[in-house]
């Protein structure tokens, strides 16, 4: 008997053919075989009468072949007719190309037939069937039992994943080893390892399916929280942080320089910091809001926290314009406070960043913002208190990890303006703490959303030259920012052909030439320079142009209140997080907005992030539909996270199961902390073996 970590190569029916095809799916090795889970699976156990059966149905019937011919109706085409009698009715079958068959589907043989049947002319016939002569003592794969249904690729089909899983369940699914510990098994009524692969891929009930896949989707939720429950252990673990005073006299400055009222929501936050701050351990929580809830003023009173104590605070951007659009709004806040802020991204030049690596070192910067350049070893700091990140999931644990480790100890603020489902923030952001901003500043006029047809765009360019002779500005995004994209970014539809996608650049162009010669159009993407794209933003802030034409650059961060319209082309092509995030651009005054859309979806979930963008506005709700639409791993991509896929378990659908299995975890983590009980050999290889090298275990 083989390990179950060699080559799927060497169960009988691979071989090295068919390995390459079956490692196209993921599936490398035996153990991976037993967790290439059915995507769905198709209850065939109860045969119909074939009396009973109704025209466009997907039904089995189980008979005798009553009678069969081959019939040649032209050269290279040859058709086995065969007659099933099942003491209601008769049902006729066609295989085309197959004489070989002649030989097994002889008269008086038992078949079983699984298809969709058509009714014609008093006539029954069954369709796209999977077939299995009866014998005894042979087991059906294919009818007559509940099926499993898998994800394919080229070269494989059903019939075959079915043998070759069924051929590894019978070797190897006995002697698989049981991790979980005996007393969360019996809490939680959970079967065996064994019986739930088994039951996973072939069903005896649709009880059985249900009590397999309970205890696989706990399995996979409990390594996940256990991972979590170990990283927050370890934060915890790293040593005293720095305990700050009370707020004091900047802060208090500060709140009299603000031109409005916080929301009752900011102050609730603004106390959670705080009261994080003032502990002798360090913060590590995750501010999320919804676009324009007011998170850069929240973040401004902790990094004046760390100042006033002497600190140095630091801000990591996911791009180089949002870090620009931080730089810009900071100073414009705390210049009256003499607050000294430096930028740092990578398109400075070296001389540049040298100097303003050294005034960091030498404490003369209070608030350095940056890029993924603070990770970098080169970027110390003097006296660094407090690091806020920006847009976390665009970054991974272990950059924040190293930049963790410039300072003493340093406070973390997680900040995110994409609205986290409470499933997801526990998997991906269990090891922080959470704070939510659910309420939006008054006097907003807030924005409305329309899905226009193709034929209202000389309308719709009517409207917005009327809206910006009253002083308003647009922006109007495309996907691509040059047509040198298209051969690349193009995409078939059904109807043949390609979906022709309109570009940034040649787009200005035609705008400001053909389509609005009295106004100017300006044009920002993210392959423009840092220098360049930072005088664009501020020649648009102040008003020098009336629309920015521009790609998704601007998704996140950029805050111009004046801007009242957005115009996004080609929207079928955006993620529906990434048109909530453009939508936020505008709304952000005192001035009614529109967010105005040209689509041509054509698939259910293209159709579907049109609807909802505009049904609601509800950043949160959007999430959800979101998290729905893409699943958690595309939606916010797990892997960057070290954390491990979800094969199995749905964070929607098992939100129950998902909070069972993180009060499990963390109760099992406080019992043994370092997983050194020799009982908790196989959780330790399993956790390690699920995070793939993104956990520490000491």
């Amino acid at each position: 008997m083989t390990n179950l970590s060699d080559s799927v190569q060497y169960v009988k029916g691979v071989g090295p053919k068919r390995v390459r095809i079956l490692n196209r799916l993921g599936i490398e090795t035996i153990e991976d075989l037993l967790h290439y889970f059915p995507r769905t699976h198709s209850d065939r156990s109860h045969p119909k009468p074939i009396v009973r059966l109704l025209d466009g149905e997907y039904a089995t019937i189980k008979g005798v072949i009553k009678a069969r011919s081959i019939i040649r109706p032209r050269k290279g085409l040859d058709i086995i007719k065969v007659a099933i009698d099942d003491g209601t009715e008769i049902a006729y079958a066609d295989w085309y190309n197959q004489s070989y068959l002649m030989e097994y589907l002889k008269e008086g043989t038992k078949i079983a037939i699984s298809g969709t049947i058509e009714k014609k002319y008093k006539k029954t016939e069954i369709k796209n069937f999977a077939y299995e002569i009866i014998e005894e003592g042979k087991e059906l794969l294919n009818t007559l039992r509940i099926v499993p249904v898998y994800n394919l690729t080229e070269g494989i089909n059903q019939k075959y994943s079915r043998t070759i899983v069924k051929r590894v369940l019978d070797e190897y699914a006995a002697s698989l080893p049981e991790f979980l510990p005996p007393d969360i098994r019996k809490r939680n009524k959970l079967i065996k390892i064994s019986r739930a692969i088994n039951s996973i891929h072939f069903p005896q009930s649709s009880a059985s399916y249900k009590d397999a896949r309970r205890r696989l989707v706990f399995e996979e939720f409990f390594l996940l929280q256990l991972g979590i429950a170990l990283r927050k252990r370890k934060i915890e673990e790293v040593g005293k942080g720095i305990r700050y005073r009370k707020p004091g006299e900047l802060i208090g400055r500060f709140s009299q320089l603000l031109p409005f009222e916080l929301t009752s929501a900011q102050r609730r936050v603004i106390s959670e910091i705080t009261s994080d701050m003032q502990q002798d351990k360090p913060m590590n929580r995750l501010l999320q809001g919804d676009v324009g809830s007011g998170k850069t003023v929240v973040a401004v009173y902790a990094l004046l926290k760390a100042i006033e104590d002497g600190y140095q605070g630091a801000i990591m951007a996911p791009t180089e314009i949002l870090a620009q659009q931080h730089y810009l709004t900071l100073q414009e806040l705390l210049i009256p406070l003499k607050i000294r802020i430096e930028l740092l991204i990578g398109s400075m030049g070296e001389k540049e960043k040298e100097g303003i690596r050294k005034t960091v070192e030498e404490g003369k910067v209070d608030i350095i913002i940056g890029t993924h350049t603070l990770v970098q070893e080169a970027a110390a700091f003097a006296k660094l208190g407090l690091i806020i990140i920006d847009e976390q999931h665009k970054f991974g644990v272990l950059q924040r990890a190293t930049l963790r480790k410039k300072g003493l100890n340093p406070d973390v603020l997680v900040m995110t303006a994409t609205p986290i489902p409470r499933t997801l923030a526990l998997t991906v952001y269990g090891d922080l703490n959470i704070s939510v901003l659910d309420e939006m500043p008054p006097g907003r006029k807030g924005t409305t959303t329309y899905w226009v047809p193709q034929s209202q765009r000389k309308n719709i360019y009517l409207f917005i030259e009327n809206e910006i002779k009253k002083g308003r500005q647009a922006y109007i995004v495309y996907p691509l920012v040059s047509e040198s994209e298209k051969a690349t970014s193009s995409v078939p539809h059904r109807r043949g052909g390609m979906e022709e996608l309109k570009a940034a650049t040649e787009m200005q162009k035609h705008l400001q030439k053909e389509v609005f010669p009295k106004l100017k159009v300006g044009l920002i993407h993210g392959q423009m320079p840092g220098d360049e794209k930072e005088k664009i933003m501020t020649d648009f802030k102040n008003k020098k142009l009336d629309i920015l034409v521009s790609t998704t650059v601007i998704e996140v961060g950029i805050d111009i209140s004046n801007a009242s319209i957005m115009l996004i082309e080609d929207a079928q092509r955006f993620g529906l997080a990434q048109l909530h995030q453009l939508r936020g651009r505008i709304g952000r005054g005192e001035y009614q907005s529109y967010c105005l859309m040209f689509a041509v979806p054509r698939t259910f979930e293209s159709k579907k992030r049109i609807k909802v963008m505009t049904e609601t506005g509800d950043g949160f709700q959007i999430a959800e539909e979101d998290l729905e639409l893409r699943g958690p791993g595309e939606y916010f991509g797990t892997k960057q996270h070290g954390m491990p896929e979800l094969k199995i378990a749905n964070l929607l659908r098992d939100q129950r199961l998902l909070e069972t299995a993180r009060q499990e975890a963390f109760a099992f983590i406080k019992k043994d902390p370092k997983l050194e009980n020799p009982e908790h050999r196989l959780i330790r290889k399993s956790l390690l073996l699920k995070f793939k090298g993104g956990l520490e275990i000491s």
